[in-house]
């Protein structure tokens, strides 16, 4: 959305001191771990943009807490899977041997929106080491939360997301759905029907670029918004508005263990009905 359009649909001025008071009516407190899922733009015209969403976040949560953004290369991927937008299948082997090398210092997120890209660069911001689903983290517990992330299944039980989950952290939605909750990945992974997929991309091993496989298990969003909405039914979530975009905080192991729950019942049901 351009800045024209947020001004003219949002019809609303939104300062850090707003977005202080409004992330702690939501419920935001200091000490929490916290993984945060943003647009800017849902927010309404915001007085300092991005710089002023992540200075009221630190402001609120406070060096004792944790906060962890997505900080995801999309496009560091095998091209062979690329949808929004595919590419020429005559480029797919071009790409594999000039995309360049993963490097958690300068590479850009892809499609986590400006807020994860700025905070990224952050001071004090830590960002963990995988070429394709990458976390950033400050605070108290970024390092013990990023650290031994693993190449394989990088939602999995070595992601920051099975950190979050230990420590009982929550879930910030700020202006987005449920679609764009990393943590229900979390979910997926542990559920017993998934189904295990090759993917690759470019990355460095011992100081050398490599185009390099490893496991994962097939990604799927798209019932995402549905687990939500039958969460909200069964268990409590905050919700508000942060400055004019609609928000949610979310305690994190309840909801992957419902994803969990969700997709288990609906593989069962699936295979009753096959027979």
């Amino acid at each position: 959305m351009t800045e024209e359009n947020v001004i003219r649909k949002k019809q609303t001025l939104v300062t850090k001191e707003r977005l202080v008071a409004d992330f702690r009516k939501l419920g935001l407190k200091e000490g929490m771990v916290v993984i945060v899922h943003s647009s800017l733009s849902a927010l309404g015209w915001v007085c300092g943009g991005e710089v002023a969403v992540i200075r009221a976040l630190t402001e609120v949560v406070t060096e004792r807490g944790t906060i962890v953004m997505p900080a995801q290369t999309a496009n560091n991927t095998d091209p062979a899977f690329w949808e929004n937008p595919p590419v020429p299948e005559a480029w797919w082997e071009e790409i594999r041997r000039s995309m360049p090398a993963f490097d958690p210092a300068i590479t850009p997120t892809y499609g986590m929106g400006r807020i994860a890209e700025l905070f990224r660069t952050f001071p004090g911001v830590l960002r963990s080491n995988h070429p394709n689903c990458s976390f950033t983290a400050w605070g108290r517990d970024a390092k013990s939360i990023l650290s031994g992330h693993s190449l394989d299944f990088p939602f999995g039980e070595k992601s920051p997301l099975a950190r979050i989950y230990d420590r009982d952290g929550c879930i910030l939605l700020l202006g987005v759905d449920y679609h764009a909750n990393t943590s229900m990945h979390l979910g997926e992974y542990r559920s017993k029907h998934t189904k295990r997929c090759t993917q690759s991309c470019a990355m460095k091993i011992n100081g050398k670029r490599v185009w390099q496989s490893y496991e994962d298990y097939e990604e799927n969003s798209d019932l995402f918004n549905k687990i939500g909405r039958a969460f909200e039914r069964s268990h409590q979530v905050k919700t508000g508005f942060v400055g004019a975009a609609p928000s949610r905080l979310i305690n994190q192991r309840a909801l992957v263990d419902f994803t969990v729950q969700y997709l288990d019942d609906l593989y069962a049901d699936a295979e009753k009905a096959h027979h």
